[in-house]
């Protein structure tokens, strides 16, 4: 058959035809092993052979015909076939098209199957026009047949086809096609066909013809998969392009809402597109410029909405209709539907969120869950007619409102809007797991509408049998179920409803409905009342809800704004938009309900309802209350009021709460007689308060768990106020007023804790109140030393000399006021007072004399006395004799007492008897006061009444009394308190005391103690310090949240446990020694214990306690709403902030606006200016019109510059919060969405400003930073952002490139070489210096006195750079989750810090860094090799500079590795590196390059740049060593950064690399080398453009000038070079620098004996050191008061201050590593001792001095200390040789030998020979030897001349006159005048006070040193 059939086309024509068809029958997937369904593969061959040989054919066959287990597959069989059709058909060409692209290959496994198909597609395009017309054709019959077999591999050859072909005659049948397989379940053909529809939307004509997809569109933006939304935003966008605006508009505003909440790129270029569509011109450039905030409100103000409308949207249609516009109450009966929709699973999903401690939950994110879902619900029913009556939390009370005729249609209608809402919404999955669920419940029949309230709200319930018929159908039913109550079932078309009835009920489950059509659904319409304003508008398409497009109407707008909560009109007046009103709150919610008597009418209820709801609305209004919502059901009605909404927050909340509550009870139960009982439930805690609902009909409620069980607590204990346990301890009210109730049961509720009953403050509990603070178990109260002494010390005058004594402390709420009264309470009774110690509370300001009540009856002993007959008795005993018995009737009010009414007191006028009173009560105490010397403590003094106040008034102005109060600050202002309070305070005998923060210490110490551990985690120490603000109360809240949530995790701490020299412990506190004394003293025998943190915890993204949130909003509450507006802006910001930046993100402000409300938050001490000259005086500004007439002249243009200054600051001044609290409070109030657009919009602005000041030079703060990402994905943003100013640097080194290239570093001065002498490399470094001072013409030579003790203008702008951008930008990144910007910046932010020498910040930026670093690996990414180098040779630095030497090395070391700079680790490593190096640096020498420097070059640029800092701290870390690797290590580096720098060929910073090894040869004492690059040095300087890479190149290449010239012994030439140096220093505030140049200008200035030049010096330097921190500088500055005392006789600071400070200081680590600097005190200590001969002081600095000799290098200030050594052994020797000590032999040896070493190290400090030839001078002189001690001092005289050391010179003189001609001075002055020198300031230029004079040894005579010769 095979032959016959290659020999016949015309017959294999038709076989291929059958074959075709059978495989058309059959899939080529389906396995299967019958004979019949393999003989029909066979065939196939038949296909291909026209193309293959017979012998092909053949070898084919025999494979086919083989064993079944190497038989060729299916799918090989189809896929030859397919190869040999495509050779029969003459496309030869598509076959090897897809031989190529290995399509064949993907043929053969399934899974990759469909991409086979997709490669064939793709050849296949290549094909004829009409073929490929056919196959699309035939491809759209498979597709419409729907074969499951073949959908996937038609659709994804038929998506090809769309893509690649214009078949414009095909598409009206390709989108029909499409849109029918998005609809379907398969997820991969969803997706083929969504990528049909995004070829398709190329195409401006199927654009069009998309419209009527649009909603559904829409609807795809709230997918979960993140592709399918951003496709959805291509299509619509170029969609929207080719719409007409007629008609679309309500497409477009549905897309804007929608794109709102994901606002990204896509987004705002789709909603662009929206814009331009609805020619909203406005809306086009808010979008284009991202402020959301303005779109939402921009939208709430066009979709239709008028704005009587966005109020209507709170309110139900049934309170529109006509007949209700009215404010009178009114009852309306009606008909109707109700239908009960409850949201099951929302509370839990609510409490998630709220007890989420990470900014990632927040309040928007709930509110756009609950809204999305809420949202599609109220859709339907707003779509089936539907009145939306209530949002009782997440359920919704719908309405239909119909005639009683019409009942059954409606209940048929109800029914289908419940089958459609089950169908699409029964369940919703969440993003947090959780699932939402619904359950309905219908009811139909007779009911009323009732609205009750008075003229300033209103609020409207629904009442009668079918609303408690629908409640009970609802909670009936269970997930996804429909319960038709009894009533409705009967009323209902049964025959259309299959039910199924509930057990036990009257009521049915709904099982199914008969399905309803469109135009059944519009026939129902059609019979219903068009007075229904929920039924939709012809005319108004696209309008849901036409009530919300009401004409303005005032008085129809007035009546509605009272059915609106005041904390939302607020809003709404402020123009905020709706997200703006959502926020997960601290707030309490009581839940009342009113239980009515069994036997009542409706007109009863009516009015008890209207007069209970008017009374507790009066109740609620003074503490900021609302009533939010109203119900009824069946005879009860609750009430759910709500304190802390926005705008009514308090600090007293739970007070004012409970007591309200209490009032409510007792109020309702006694006026209103209908009512038999009032149960209300109290809690405390976060709640979600945000509107709920639709666009168009939305409510502002309350929901969560705290709500939830307040309702339970009303239910479950009737007739009682109850409150939990957050509630109760919120109070802080006494425990008498509580009393604890036992558990119930409650529905919902795991565990309520422990519940209580509010009594109240009743009479019978006024007495037996004491302080409830107990002392701490741990220890005594910390941080409160100076207000102890205090008490102390008037306690002790008290009882000596009975003064009297009030001591007023005030402090903020949590200051710890009550635990410090508590602590003084109790060292009153240990010093044997007694004590009267109360707690007073707001309860007590409402009851007349309650204060003093409290006082006097615990004066009088009277607290054990409950009943009124048993205190009378008490008071009779203490009484008698005091007064007459007919007086004591004036004491009834005063303790509740009865005494009869006297004749007497009857008589008297109201005025006698309180002047009687008086009178008696000074009796009393004084009597109480002399008799037991009692000490009155009153906590809480702000809540004393006002008539206690005025009878404390009259009494302490007469008795001697001692009396302790506290006040809270907001009360204790004056005009807060009565005129009697402010007297008291005023008084001469009243001691007012503000109680500041705790220090950092403290608080750890306090946080150690309240856990019991002896530490803590560093992390933690931070977060306590910064965000307790040292208050204790907020460090409390701190850590009790942190216990709650489990995130802190405690273990025994080890005997042997210490704490390792860390990263980590750099900065922490010093406090495990004294917390660690207090927990073995507190817990004798039990373990110790640390604290550590849970792995997974991030401290750094915690929210705020609810508590403290609670106690910032009470304060943003207060505030007007541009206050609050301004603040929340701010809050965005961070701590520090400008007000351009404010200005910048503030939506639609003007300048006047923001000026007026900022004034306006400084005045109330809320904000603080910090670039304010004055301080807190300058704060305010001064109105318009402000000031008198009566003014001069002079002084109106003095306010007329303040003024203009002001201006000038309310547009570019700097602004921080004074209470940081309010910072972070007001911040987490931002929903997510408009937080994080904030934060973008704030980055944009801040990278512009993100690099050094002009006077830096420019650039990144970590050099060329930014090159160094051009291969990451961030670099674009980068470079886009950056300032023309950061290339400035980059720039002048290729104008110098050439210069730089053709200097030739000048070789060594060999005479054999030819090279210049010394002489000559002498003059050309000095004449270097001139030309400097040349081009520093233009500043002062010498700055005034005023100049040096006020300091100049900065220049350098660097701090508050790295304080208002750099560390705002990291957290705006973070904020946006933008983890490598973040990273970046944190970096930036550390080494700008490290710029401006604050060393803790970096710190703190880099342990940021750090836990970003972890964050970063753990969601399995990876940073940038440069950043993780920078990272570490940034802590590196740090540790360097905290004097961690050994974990620096370490930390750079890494560093460089990752830098690819490996860096050698032994000391043969490290000599054969420095010959490498060498080789490498005489190689550059001879091949420079003379190009410049092109991309590939500077790109390089980072990473040489940080390799050389690298090598810097490596070379000042090694230069610390004394070891000879050491130091050969630190010339290595040194040398490796001189190449390094050639390699970048940057003029500056080649030359500082020069310096810099000079500097590294002085150390070394290699005078060659370090002349040799420090003229290169000088030589590059005069031909470089020096001053291009900013102010701070040209103050190191200063200050490196000054100290060469002053080494080389230039001594004028130093000065002038140092003043210039010193000048730009000032300008930039460097004090590191500073202290460097100061240092070296005091010893210029002072060998020359210009000494009011260096009071000047001094001043400056001890200024500038006076930080704790700065250690090393104050030793520095010390080290010149020992100068000058020592060689002048002038004193700056005593020589017992300088003393104490080396005792102090000398085991500081820093300074531990300043060898030099050490020896220097060291050796002047032992020098002063030695001079005065304290022997017995003497050696003990003296040992540590030559212990440091062998550790310190050739420096200036090691030369110089090692001359102070040499003289302290010269005096040792003539000490010897004066007691003739056998000790003297061995003095001399030591003595001589240390002179020439001295020597030899002033080889590159020449300066100090004249202070070295003086002192072998005297040693030889007392040797014996004249000739060589005249030697010395001729050579030492004429390095004076050669130097201008007028100093060594005035005492060599002295000497030489002294020794040599005996005509000296007549005694030594030094020592007559030591140790009480004059000051400083009383010194003329060139005179010595006193000079000490080096004498002879007192017995000189030839034998008088035996054995001791020269």
């Amino acid at each position: 058959m095979w032959k016959v059939l290659l020999d016949k086309p015309a017959v294999a024509k038709d076989v291929l035809q059958e074959l075709l068809s059978l495989l058309e029958q059959r899939p080529l997937r389906k396995q299967s092993t019958s004979e019949r369904d393999n003989s029909c593969i066979l065939p196939l061959a038949i296909v291909f052979t026209a193309e293959f040989t017979r012998q092909e054919a053949n070898i084919f066959l025999r494979e086919c015909q083989r064993d079944g287990s190497h038989a060729p597959s299916h799918v090989r069989c189809a896929m030859e076939a397919m190869k040999g059709l495509f050779h029969c058909a003459g496309y030869r060409h598509v076959a090897l098209a897809v031989e190529k692209n290995g399509g064949w290959e993907l043929f053969l496994r399934a899974e990759t199957s469909q991409k086979g198909v997709s490669v064939l597609a793709r050849a296949m395009r290549r094909a004829p026009r009409h073929l490929c017309r056919w196959i699309f054709h035939q491809l759209s019959r498979l597709l419409s047949e729907e074969d499951q077999f073949r959908q996937r591999p038609a659709m994804a050859f038929f998506v090809e086809l769309l893509d690649g072909l214009d078949l414009a005659e095909t598409d009206d049948a390709a989108l029909p096609l499409l849109w029918r397989y998005m609809l379907t379940e398969g997820l991969e053909l969803r997706r083929l066909a969504f990528r049909g529809l995004l070829s398709l939307r190329k195409r401006p004509e199927m654009a069009r013809k998309m419209q009527s997809l649009l909603p559904d569109m829409v609807e795809w933006l709230q997918d979960a998969r993140r592709e399918v939304r951003a496709g959805s935003l291509l299509l619509l966008r170029n969609i929207l392009i080719y719409l007409d605006q007629k008609g679309s508009n309500p497409i477009a505003l549905q897309l804007a809402e929608r794109l709102l909440p994901r606002f990204d790129d896509a987004a705002q270029k789709a909603l662009v597109s929206a814009a331009q569509l609805l020619k909203w011109e406005e809306l086009k450039q808010l979008a284009r410029t991202g402020e959301i905030w303005k779109i939402g409100e921009y939208l709430r103000r066009s979709k239709h909405c008028s704005e009587l409308g966005e109020v209507a949207a709170y309110v139900p249609d049934l309170i529109l209709s006509e007949d209700l516009r009215h404010e009178a109450r009114c009852v309306q009966n009606f008909h109707g539907v109700l239908l009960f929709a409850d949201v099951s699973g929302f509370t839990t999903l609510t409490e998630k969120f709220s007890q989420s401690v990470s900014l990632e939950r927040g309040a928007d994110e709930l509110t756009q869950t609950l809204n999305d879902y809420m949202g599609d619900i109220v859709e339907e029913l707003l779509g089936f007619g539907g009145d939306i009556l209530k949002f009782a939390g997440d359920a919704v009370l719908v309405l239909w409102r119909v005639r009683e005729t019409q009942l059954r249609d409606t209940i048929s209608l109800v029914l289908q809007c419940c089958r459609q809402i089950q169908e699409k919404y029964s369940v919703r999955d969440t993003d947090v797991g959780l699932k939402l669920r619904l359950k309905i419940g219908i009811s139909a029949g007779h009911m009323s509408l009732l609205t009750v309230g008075d003229r300033k709200e209103q609020h409207f319930l629904i009442l009668g049998k079918a609303v408690g018929e629908v409640w009970q159908a609802q909670n009936l039913a269970s997930a996804s179920d429909i319960i038709l109550s009894a009533s409705c079932w009967e009323l209902c078309n049964q025959s259309q409803v299959k039910s199924k009835r509930v057990k036990g009920q009257g009521a049915v489950k709904v099982t199914g409905v008969q399905r309803m059509s469109v135009s059944e659904r519009e026939d129902l319409f059609s019979k219903f009342t068009r007075a229904q304003l929920n039924c939709r508008s012809p005319e108004m398409p696209g309008v849901l809800r036409p009530a919300v497009t009401l004409a303005p109407h005032r008085a129809q707008g007035k009546v509605l704004r009272k059915y609106i909560p005041a904390s939302v009109l607020r809003k709404i007046d402020d123009r905020q938009p709706l997200a703006c009103l959502s926020e997960l709150r601290p707030v309490t919610c009581l839940f009342v309900k009113l239980q009515f008597a069994a036997k009542v009418n409706l007109t009863q209820i009516c009015k008890a309802i209207q007069d209970s709801s008017v009374l507790i609305s009066e109740i609620l209004r003074p503490h900021k209350g609302e009533i939010n919502k109203i119900s009824m059901f069946d005879k009860g009605c609750t009430l759910l009021c709500v304190f802390g909404l926005p705008g009514g927050k308090l600090p007293c909340e739970s007070v004012c709460a409970l007591e309200s509550a209490i009032k409510i009870s007792t109020a309702c139960s006694g006026r209103l007689g209908k009512i038999e009982a009032v149960s209300v439930g109290v809690t405390s805690g976060t709640a979600f308060c945000g509107v709920v609902g639709h666009r168009v009909r939305h409510e502002y409620t309350v929901m969560g768990q705290k709500v939830n069980l307040a309702a339970r607590l009303m239910e479950h204990y009737p007739g009682l106020v109850s409150c939990d346990a957050a509630t109760y301890a919120a109070s802080r009210l006494p425990r008498s007023y509580f009393k604890e109730l036992p558990k119930a049961q409650m529905k919902g509720v795991g565990d309520p804790g422990t519940v209580y009953q509010y009594l109240g403050m009743s009479q019978k509990l006024i007495f037996g109140l004491d302080l409830m603070e107990e002392r701490s178990e741990y220890g005594p109260l910390l941080g409160r030393e100076e207000e102890i002494a205090l008490f102390e010390s008037a306690l002790k005058a008290y009882g000596t000399c009975r003064e009297s004594s009030i001591l007023a402390f005030e402090g903020v709420l949590g200051s710890g006021k009550s635990h410090l009264l508590t602590e003084l309470a109790s060292l009153g009774q240990a010093a044997g007072h007694r004590v009267v110690a109360v707690e007073l509370t707001e309860l007590n300001l409402k009851q007349v004399y309650s204060a003093l009540r409290m006082v006097l009856a615990m004066a009088l002993g009277l607290q054990a006395c409950q009943s009124c007959s048993a205190r009378q008795l008490v008071l009779q005993a203490k009484l008698q004799g005091l007064m007459a018995e007919s007086s004591y009737c004036l004491l009834n009010d005063i303790f509740l007492v009865k005494f009869p009414l006297s004749t007497a007191v009857s008589q008297m006028s109201g005025t006698q008897r309180q002047m009687e009173l008086e009178l008696v009560l000074k009796k009393v105490l004084q009597k109480t006061v002399e008799e037991d010397g009692v000490v009155f403590v009153i906590d809480n003094a702000h809540c004393i009444d006002s008539p206690s106040w005025s009878l404390m008034w009259s009494v302490l102005r007469d008795v001697s009394i001692f009396m302790v109060m506290s006040f809270t600050a907001s009360h204790c202002r004056r005009q807060r308190l009565c005129k009697a309070a402010v007297d008291i305070l005023k008084l001469q005998k009243t001691s007012c005391v503000r109680l500041g923060e705790l220090k950092p210490s403290a608080v750890v110490q306090k946080a150690c103690q309240a856990l019991g551990v002896v530490s803590l985690p560093q992390d933690l120490e931070t977060l306590l310090t910064q965000r307790s603000y040292g208050i204790p109360y907020y460090c409390e809240e701190l850590l009790r949240y942190l216990l709650g949530h489990d995130m802190l995790l405690f273990h025994p701490l080890g005997k042997d446990e210490k704490r390792e020299d860390k990263w980590e412990s750099l900065f922490t506190s010093v406090t495990e020694a004294s917390t660690t004394a207090a927990a073995r003293s507190s817990s004798a025998g039990k373990d110790r214990r640390v604290c550590t943190m849970r792995p997974d915890v991030t401290l750094q993204n915690t929210v705020l306690p609810p508590t403290l949130k609670g106690i910032a909003l009470a304060e943003l509450d207060s505030m007007k709403p541009s206050e609050q507006m301004v603040l929340k802006c701010a809050a965005i910001l961070g701590p520090l902030f400008s007000t351009e930046l404010l200005f910048h993100i503030l939506p639609g402000w003007s300048r006047a606006k923001l000026n007026k409300a900022l004034n306006a938050l400084v005045r109330c001490n809320i904000l603080k200016w910090l670039n304010a000259a004055k301080g807190a005086e300058e704060s305010s500004v001064p109105t318009e019109g402000s000031g008198t007439s009566l003014e001069e002249e002079s002084d109106a243009q003095k306010s007329s510059v303040e003024e203009s200054k002001q201006r000038a600051r309310l547009e570019s001044g700097v602004l921080a919060f004074c209470a940081p609290l309010l910072q972070e409070a007001a911040y987490e109030l931002w929903p997510k969405g408009q937080r994080v657009a904030l934060h973008h919009k704030c980055a944009a602005f801040l990278e512009r400003h993100a690099h050094k000041c002009q006077c830096c030079g420019g650039g990144d703060f970590v050099a060329f930073h930014r090159l160094a990402l051009g291969s990451t994905q961030e670099a674009e943003s980068c470079e886009e952002h950056g300032s023309d100013c950061y290339w400035r640097s980059w720039e002048a080194s290729l104008a110098t490139s050439e210069e730089m290239k053709s200097d030739e570093l000048p070789a060594s001065t060999d005479a054999s070489s030819g090279v210049p002498k010394e002489k000559s490399c002498l003059e050309e470094i000095f004449r270097a210096a001139k030309q400097f001072l040349a081009k520093t013409e233009w500043m002062p030579k010498v700055p005034s006195k005023t100049q040096w003790t006020q300091g100049v203008e900065c220049s350098c702008s660097c701090k508050a750079i790295v304080d208002l951008v750099l560390v705002p930008l990291a957290q705006h990144y973070m904020a946006v989750g933008n983890d490598a910007r973040a990273f970046y910046y944190l970096l930036e932010g550390a080494a700008a810090y490290l710029h401006v020498s604050d060393n803790y910040l970096a710190f703190q930026n880099l342990q940021k860094a750090e836990v970003l670093r972890t964050s970063v690996a753990k969601k399995g990414n990876a940073l940038a090799c440069f950043e993780e180098a920078t990272l570490l040779s940034l802590k590196g630095e740090v540790c360097y500079h905290m004097g961690q030497t050994e974990l620096a090395k370490t930390t750079i070391r890494k560093a460089l590795s990752l830098l690819k700079r490996k860096f050698p680790m032994t000391s043969t490593g490290a000599a054969l590196q420095l010959v490498l190096e060498k080789s490498e640096h005489a190689s550059r020498k001879k091949n420079r390059d003379s190009s410049v420097p092109q991309e590939a070059g500077r790109q390089r640029l980072p990473w040489l740049f940080r390799q050389s800092h690298c090598l810097s701290l490596l070379r000042q870390l090694f230069s610390l060593e004394s070891t000879s690797g050491s130091r050969r290590l630190s010339r290595l580096a040194a040398l490796m950064k001189v190449n390094t720098a050639e390699e970048s060929e940057d003029a500056s910073h080649v030359l500082l690399s020069y310096l810099e090894y000079a500097l590294c040869c002085q150390n070394l004492g290699c005078r060659e080398e370090w002349l040799q690059y420090g003229r290169a040095a000088v030589q590059l300087s005069a031909e470089v453009q020096l001053f291009g890479g900013g102010v701070l190149n040209t103050a190191s290449f200063a200050q490196a000038l000054s100290h060469l010239t002053l080494s080389l012994g230039n001594l004028p030439l130093s000065v002038d070079v140092g003043y210039r140096a010193e000048r730009l220093c000032m300008e930039l505030q460097k004090p590191d620098l500073g202290c460097v140049v100061l240092r070296t200008l005091f010893t210029a200035l002072f060998l020359q004996m210009r000494y009011p030049e260096c009071e000047a010096v001094l001043c400056r330097l001890e200024e500038q050191v006076s930080g704790a921190d700065e250690i090393v500088g104050q030793a520095c500055f010390f080290c010149c008061c020992l100068d000058l005392l020592l060689d002048a006789g002038w004193q700056y600071k005593s020589f017992e201050e300088c003393r104490r400070f080396v005792e102090q200081n000398e085991a500081n680590c820093l300074l531990q590593a300043q060898s030099s600097i050490l020896l220097g005190l060291y050796s002047s200590l032992a020098l002063w001792f030695a001079r005065l001969g304290q022997w017995d002081n003497f050696q003990k600095p003296f040992e540590k001095a030559k212990r440091l000799l062998k550790s310190t290098g050739a420096c200036l200030v090691a030369s110089q200390a090692c001359s102070r050594l040499l003289e302290c052994h010269s005096l040792v020797l003539k000490k010897d040789m004066e007691h003739g000590s056998w000790r003297a032999r061995e003095s001399c040896r030591r003595a001589l030998r240390l002179a020439e070493e001295v020597f030899s190290r002033c080889s590159t400090s020449p300066v100090f020979y004249p202070r070295v030839y003086h002192l072998k001078a005297y040693i030889f002189l007392m040797l014996g030897n004249e000739e060589q001690s005249l030697l010395c001092l001729n050579q030492g005289l004429q390095a004076c001349e050669d130097h201008g050391n007028l100093l060594e010179k005035t005492w060599l003189e002295m000497s030489t006159e002294c020794w040599f001609t005996g005509k000296g001075p007549p005694g030594d002055l030094w020592l007559k005048t030591a140790p009480h020198f004059p000051h400083l300031n009383q010194a003329k230029p060139e005179v010595c006070s006193s000079r000490y004079l080096l004498k002879l040894p007192a017995l000189q005579r030839e034998d008088s040193s035996p054995g001791i010769k020269f």
